[in-house]
């Protein structure tokens, strides 16, 4: 029976979810059972899951609330198991520029869960975004596509690895 994983996101304008669903994706072509769903509708227990994955729009600095709420509401069964983290959110180049640190949103899940790793990856903020911030970033010009989707995947890939190896016990940084 092949390892299940759970990979639950927040997001405000969808883009996070489509990243969550390439990650899920790509895990079940390495062969394992993998349901992307929002964070604020994992409401029961997560003891069908052998791990989980947790992504969340940036919006001004802070994490999306569903990720958070999802990780306080879950933090002891995720203490269970392995759990990765990323962030969606830059509207520049930056992410496939280099690392960038996680939000102290965030930082503070990391130091109370055995997080295997955090990834930012860039974010999506397009015509009929939802907001009045997000509106007037996109008529300013600033808006766009910058998630790299290949980078996603790769990083995908190696969750899969690390859980079709036996590996899941492995820390990773980042």
């Amino acid at each position: 029976m092949p390892k299940r994983v759970l990979v639950a996101y927040g997001t405000k304008n969808g883009s996070t979810a489509r990243i969550a669903d390439a990650v899920a994706a790509v895990l079940r072509k390495d062969g394992l059972a993998a349901d992307p769903l929002p964070a604020r509708s994992v409401t029961g227990t997560l003891v069908a899951y052998d791990a989980v994955v947790v992504g969340g729009g940036l919006y001004a600095g802070r994490w999306h609330r569903g990720a958070r709420r999802f990780l306080r509401r879950h933090r002891a069964e995720l203490a269970g198991r392995p759990v990765w983290l990323f962030s969606s959110g830059p509207l520049d180049a930056s992410a496939a520029e280099r690392d960038i640190p996680p939000v102290s949103d965030v930082r503070r899940a990391m130091g109370r869960l055995d997080v295997r790793e955090h990834i930012t990856f860039g974010g999506c903020l397009e015509e009929g975004a939802k907001g009045f911030v997000a509106g007037m970033i996109v008529r300013s010009g600033k808006g766009g596509d910058f998630r790299d989707f290949t980078a996603i995947e790769a990083w995908a890939s190696r969750i899969g690895a690390q859980l079709v190896d036996g590996h899941d016990q492995d820390r990773t940084s980042g």
